[in-house]
């Protein structure tokens, strides 16, 4: 493992340049006006591919964006790891937050990131970390170290919900055929503290609309007699929880997974400040729902958030209207054994249901997916532990993450497989925010680290043959 090291030392500048220069490509799936820059970083990655050693690559069109697929067989008899990852990002607004233009990567130096970090919306998620994976596979090519086969699936469509994903893995089952399925889209406790997730939660995702009079109203002449879709909306989604942060949705808790004392105790032995977390971010205190701890609240318990809210005039100065119509999208993180079709339908039930006379409501659902939870005792996660205690030092904690990556699973239904879920960000690394970064720590460490996996892989599932 000692030439893999020496040839990551020899070649981090190289690494970085091209990681940078993928990070140029506003490859942003939710805005339509981006759909070529999209394309053009799906051939980017077929070409990393190719150049890393995949002796067979391939971009696939999809009704949506395109998927990347390349491999790497090397003996049918050994391990096949597939690796997936995600070359689409979030759009960057808004703009004037960023510190330096979010499709410009440049490095700059932090207190949590003192060896530097990557400022670039797609920095961490997912350029970043899908490219570790790349990258650790050219060294071991390189050095005829590949202990198990290999192939790579990269998408165009997860921030807008893989809408294509299930269909592609449906119609490919058999060229995805793998024993496991390695993501890096996750993080870590710390760069001095590794952990791997071992659960995430599911997702629903909705837009509202309420409408008013069929135009803009004159504030002084109608206000106090019309309804005001502004207000009603933020009435509406005001009794969408109580005061003890319960979601009022009925049926809404029905299915929610019930996790015992002894597993919330053991989750809250993981190491966390509040004191520094709400520092972090700048606030004075937390608001969750009563009764659990701030790990509990953003990991086994279900969420409703607003993100996002429009509505009447919102420019410079004042005019005095009443909106005709206003806007908010909506997200639901879901736990095990909440379904997000399920959930979807009894939000939209009960919001439209909710609109007072005078006003119109539709409810209109985008995408969702499921929550997973992965076991730590199989071969797989024991692989990525002893991986990460090798580059690391020191043994990682298993944790659930309190973000949603559907298509986990949606590979174990269609695949039959599981998923390990290695990470290497930080939660302070503003993923879907502005100034999102990604720590030339971190990017170097995964690349260290992946090659570990596939050899305690292949010993683990093949007795050391």
């Amino acid at each position: 493992m000692q030439e893999l090291k020496n040839y990551i030392d020899q070649n981090k500048q190289r690494f970085l340049d091209e990681l940078l220069e993928m990070l140029k490509i506003p490859s942003i799936s939710a805005d339509p006006a981006y759909k070529s820059d999209v394309a053009k970083t799906a051939d980017v990655v077929a070409e990393s591919l190719k150049k890393a050693g995949c002796s067979h690559v391939k971009v696939y069109p999809t009704k949506g964006h395109p998927i990347v697929y390349g491999e790497h067989m090397i003996d049918p008899k050994f391990p096949t790891i597939l690796v997936y990852g995600h070359y689409d990002v979030q759009p960057p607004d808004p703009l004037d937050l960023w510190t330096s233009p979010p499709f410009e990567p440049v490095i700059k130096k932090t207190e949590k990131h003192p060896d530097g970090a990557i400022y670039a919306r797609g920095s961490c998620d997912d350029k970043g970390q899908f490219y570790m994976h790349i990258k650790a596979f050219e060294a071991m090519v390189q050095h005829h170290a590949l202990t198990c086969n290999v192939k790579f699936m990269i998408e165009g469509e997860e921030e807008v919900g893989s809408v294509n994903l299930g269909a592609f893995c449906k119609e490919n089952s058999e060229m995805l055929k793998c024993d496991v399925v390695l993501i890096s889209d996750t993080s870590i406790l710390g760069n001095d503290i590794p952990s791997i997730t071992v659960g995430l939660r599911g997702l629903s995702y909705v837009e509202v609309e309420v409408a008013g009079a069929n135009k803009d109203l004159h504030s002084g002449v109608y206000g106090g007699a019309v309804a005001n879709p502004a207000q009603v909306l933020c009435d509406m989604i005001a009794s969408l929880k109580d005061k003890n942060k319960h979601i009022t949705i009925p049926g809404f808790y029905d299915d929610v997974e019930v996790v015992s004392d002894e597993e919330r105790a053991a989750m809250n032995k993981a190491p966390f400040d509040k004191g520094t977390y709400m520092h972090d971010l700048g606030i004075e205190a937390t608001m969750g729902e009563n009764g659990y701890t701030v790990l509990e609240q953003t990991s086994i318990r279900p969420t409703l958030e607003v993100n996002g809210i429009w509505g009447g005039y919102i420019g410079e100065g004042a005019k005095t209207v009443l909106p005709a119509k206003a806007f908010a999208k909506i997200s639901m993180r879901l736990v095990p054994n909440q379904k997000s079709d399920k959930i979807t339908e009894l939000f939209k039930n009960y919001f439209e249901s909710m609109a007072p006379p005078g006003v119109n409501v539709v409810v209109r659902p985008h995408h969702g997916g499921e929550a997973a939870v992965t076991p730590s005792d199989t071969p797989e996660y024991k692989a990525a532990a002893m991986a990460m205690k090798q580059s690391y030092g020191k043994d990682p904690i298993p944790v659930r993450g309190g973000g949603s990556i559907p298509i986990v699973a949606l590979f174990e239904k269609v695949l039959g497989v599981k998923t390990v879920l290695m990470g290497f960000g930080l939660d302070s690394d503003d993923i879907h925010s502005p100034n999102e970064h990604y720590g030339l720590f971190n990017f170097y460490k995964g690349i260290e680290t992946i090659p570990y996996f596939h050899k305690y892989y292949k010993e683990l599932k093949t007795g050391g043959k």
